[in-house]
């Protein structure tokens, strides 16, 4: 039997984005606490996140209001946004 080793939707920060995202392809989910869009994105996230392997796609969370500054260095003007990085 094969090992299936899940992707999870782990919260980054401002200070831990860059460390988080320099390797492999990763999904980072630019969103707010208050944003209904948002809110109702999440579950597809989560599901996509049960259905993919870390290995092939990491799957992250940046809170845009508790962490403004990855946001404005990306040009994040509405959320929800999904920006995907490969090896940084």
């Amino acid at each position: 039997m094969v090992e299936r080793i899940l992707c999870e939707i782990a919260a980054v920060t401002d200070a831990t984005f860059v460390e988080e995202t320099k390797d492999g392809l990763v999904l980072i989910d630019f969103w707010a606490t208050w944003c209904g869009p948002c809110c109702m994105q999440a579950p597809i996230l989560e599901q996509l996140a049960e259905e993919v392997r870390e290995d092939e796609l990491k799957i992250l969370k940046i809170d845009v209001d508790e962490n403004p500054n990855i946001a404005r260095e990306f040009g994040i003007m509405s959320i929800p946004t999904l920006l995907f990085k490969k090896d940084g």
